[in-house]
């Protein structure tokens, strides 16, 4: 059977989402359908093979919605609160160098809010600002769709990242700290990328230095077993370093005004922040917590072809150390804090739930359709021969372009995630057939994923509907594209070194 046959499914994908300009969720449903069409008619799918590969895919999908909903639902909660916006302004004031000030927005805080919210919405929330300190809005959009792109793997606490690694059944704690040398090269990458975009490569000497520092507090934070605060934590060191590598007249120190709403939005994510902290650095209350699991046994399954996949567990999930329950608590303590805090009277519940809604249901309905799709082709052998066909095609030369693939299906789903999601098991068969390190090739996945946030069509819509680039997305595309595409590139000579050094 040729792999283009096996491929159809995803070409469809990438299809609707491209020339036909469709939501993920319908291309979701697209992809689906035909990867069923596609695995009954030429690879032998059968019912017990069906119901196992979609209950598992279903399992999997609940692990991802429980980050993004609550994440959401905090997010607008802080954001309607004041919260989001009081910490622009409080930076606004602290730094007096305007052209620092745009880099540090559309790079650093860019990279804040992506962990706050994600899903183009630090590109909608940054360019605005960007605007009104004198930015075109071409250059306003481009500039924070690339600055933020560093931290879209580990970000949202690492739900991309750990979605792969979950789909792929790897070790987190193996594959990141491939990843984070990779992601870490991106920071630096993005940083050029912002300020070439904003016209201010001068400062490049502070780039280069806070590149190091945000690149290590990721990769140091996340190898101390706290990974879904790694790419969290470098972006509040890489605000607090923009800071302090300020030029300020002599005398002047660093001050910003106190309000309400700024007590509010530190609050809220200082107490998220401590949640997670606290359960995952204290080992022995971790392995407690731990204890409490839900976990489900699949049967063998057989093809009507023989492709067998075997006996083994779906996703195990443990409430009580899931970043979802804590981003829930902590929204639930925001909820019912921040009416006294900023003195507003209200938690703005009803509008924050609203526009949860309305953000998460689409990008749920396509994260659903997505795994279930990944999960058929796995279970009926097309990912192997996917697999099969780009190992004979490329052989040692593969690892060029791995992060490639990545960025296409990020640039063509709107989504790390789903990008890992589609092509995440098809990196780790490659590997295999090559015979090297899924590590190395599926952190170059995630990281092309990553990069390919700057050049998606649709985060770059999302991010033009707050201001005067609605509906013109394609002028920034032309902006972003080169950059993100030498980044990609250069990534790919990355991973082809390191795995020759391994």
């Amino acid at each position: 059977m040729s792999p283009i046959v096996a491929a159809l499914p995803i070409l469809l994908v990438l299809v609707f989402m491209l020339f036909l300009r469709r939501g993920s969720h319908e291309a979701g449903f697209g992809g689906w359908l035909v990867g069923i069409a596609v695995a009954f008619l030429f690879f032998g799918l059968n019912w017990n093979v069906l119901w196992v590969s979609q209950l598992k895919a279903l399992l999997l999908s609940l692990n991802v919605l429980t980050v993004l909903w609550p994440a959401l639902l905090m997010y607008h909660i802080v954001e309607m609160s004041g919260g989001v916006r009081a910490i622009a302004y409080a930076l606004q004031e602290m730094i007096p160098e305007p052209g620092w000030l745009l880099l540090v927005l559309a790079w650093m805080l860019s990279a804040l809010v992506e962990n706050l919210a994600g899903f183009g919405v630090p590109i909608a929330v940054i360019a605005p600002m960007l605007i009104l300190l004198g930015v075109i809005p071409v250059r306003a959009v481009a500039a924070a769709a690339i600055g933020h792109s560093w931290t879209v793997s580990l970000g949202g606490m690492a739900l991309a990242f750990r979605t792969m690694t979950d789909i792929t059944a790897m070790n987190e704690s193996e594959v990141f700290p491939f990843a984070a040398v990779l992601l870490g090269v991106t920071v630096l990458l993005t940083g050029l990328g912002s300020a070439y975009v904003l016209k201010q490569l001068h400062y490049w000497k502070r780039i280069l230095i806070l590149s190091l520092v945000v690149a290590l507090t990721q990769y140091f934070i996340g190898i101390t077993g706290v990974i879904p605060l790694s790419s969290f934590s470098a972006a509040i060191v890489g605000i607090g370093g923009g800071l302090l590598l300020t030029r300020r007249p002599p005398g002047q120190k660093i001050r910003a005004s106190t309000s309400p709403q700024l007590r509010g939005g530190l609050f809220s994510y200082g107490t998220l922040f401590g949640s997670i902290f606290i359960i995952s650095i204290i080992k022995p209350l971790n392995r407690w917590l731990a204890g409490a699991r839900v976990s489900s046994w699949f049967p063998q399954v057989v093809t009507n072809q023989g492709f067998t996949t075997a006996a083994g567990p779906g996703f195990v999930f443990k409430p009580f150390t899931h970043p979802g329950v804590w981003i829930l608590f902590s929204a639930l303590v925001a909820a019912l804090v921040l009416p006294r805090l900023t003195r507003s009277g209200t938690a703005h519940m009803k509008e924050s739930l609203t526009a949860t809604w309305r953000s998460a249901l689409p990008a749920s309905l396509g994260t659903l359709f997505m795994i279930g799709l990944s999960s058929l082709m796995e279970h009926s052998g097309m990912t192997q021969l996917i697999a099969q066909g780009l190992s004979q095609a490329l052989s040692s030369y593969y690892p060029l372009v791995a992060p490639l693939v990545g960025t296409l299906g990020a640039f063509a789903t709107g989504s790390n995630t789903n990008s890992n999601i589609l092509f995440g098991q098809m990196q780790k068969g490659v590997a295999a057939l090559l015979g090297i390190s899924p590590l190395v090739l599926l952190a170059a996945q995630t990281t092309g994923g990553a990069l390919g946030s700057m050049i998606s069509p649709a985060k770059l819509a999302v991010g033009g509907s707050t201001n005067a680039m609605k509906g013109k997305e394609g002028a920034a595309l032309r902006l972003t594209l080169p950059i993100g595409l030498a980044s990609t590139l250069f990534i790919g000579l990355l991973a082809w070194i390191l795995l020759k050094v391994l």
